[in-house]
């Protein structure tokens, strides 16, 4: 009788369609390997909603990380399929690291691998604040593949050697802006709070009003005040340092709001 072998799922996702056959019939070459390809991240998302359907996910997802970037110029905005997992975004980009991070988000169970044409510190550092497992270069030998796609599953974390300095400072950098943004957020009164979280929805000074019961000229100045004491000089900077501090945008309700003074 023959030992039965534990086989690993791994979902190959390029939009280079030559580069995910051949990754894909390599890694089906394995024993303990099955193998799916998806050319697109709304291709991939259909697989993932697919296979949990059917009560056999994926356990290892490899990611290009210039998914949807090379093809156009820049990422492709698209509605996940319906029935997409929980905690998959009803519609957002495709690119690479935004894959990672829906799936993070939507089947933390999976674990995601980025493949890289290049060394990039920054972008390395991103993938693995989406949730990534590791970055490997795509013109690494199967065996290191192969042997990341284990290493994951067991949990651990893997780097190039020449990146891990570049990937340690991008972190730490970007550790010290959250923190920063953090304290400034922090020194709002709570009302400024609640204002802030309308201005990361969308919404503009009418609608904030309405919502908070307050008069347009006390939002007005709420919204000065906000912007002084974070020490920036616009909506969007305000915005910007709020989502890194991990400040969510206030639950809209209703089917009509007012967004940057413009009905939506």
């Amino acid at each position: 009788m023959g030992v039965s072998v534990a086989r690993i799922r791994v979902l190959v996702v390029d939009d280079h369609r030559i580069f995910a056959e051949s990754l894909a019939a390599a890694l089906a070459a394995e024993p303990d390997v099955d193998v799916s390809a998806a050319g697109s991240g709304p291709a991939a998302l259909r697989c993932l909603e697919r296979a949990a359907a059917e009560g056999r996910r994926y356990d290892v997802m490899l990611v290009d990380a210039e998914l949807g970037i090379n093809a156009t110029g820049g990422a492709r905005g698209v509605p996940a399929p319906r029935g997409a997992p929980d905690g998959m975004p009803a519609a957002g980009p495709v690119d690479g690291i935004s894959l990672v991070a829906g799936v993070r988000s939507g089947q933390p169970q999976i674990r995601t691998v980025v493949l890289a044409e290049k060394d990039d510190p920054r972008r390395a550092a991103m993938a693995l604040q989406a949730g990534a497992s590791g970055w490997v270069a795509k013109d690494c030998s199967l065996q290191r593949l192969l042997t990341v796609i284990r290493g994951v599953l067991r949990d651990e974390t893997h780097l190039p050697a020449a990146l891990l300095t570049g990937v340690l400072r991008e972190l730490t950098a970007a550790r010290k802006h959250r923190t920063e943004s953090e304290q400034l957020v922090e020194s709002l009164t709570p009302r400024e709070r609640e204002v802030l979280r309308c201005m990361v929805a969308g919404l503009g000074r009418k609608a904030v009003a309405e919502r908070l019961f307050l008069s347009p000229h006390t939002v007005r100045t709420h919204m000065q005040n906000v912007l002084g004491k974070l020490g920036v000089h616009s909506t969007l900077a305000a915005v910007a340092l709020a989502r890194r501090a991990g400040v969510g945008p206030a639950a809209l309700t209703g089917d009509v709001v007012e967004r940057g003074g413009q009905l939506a």
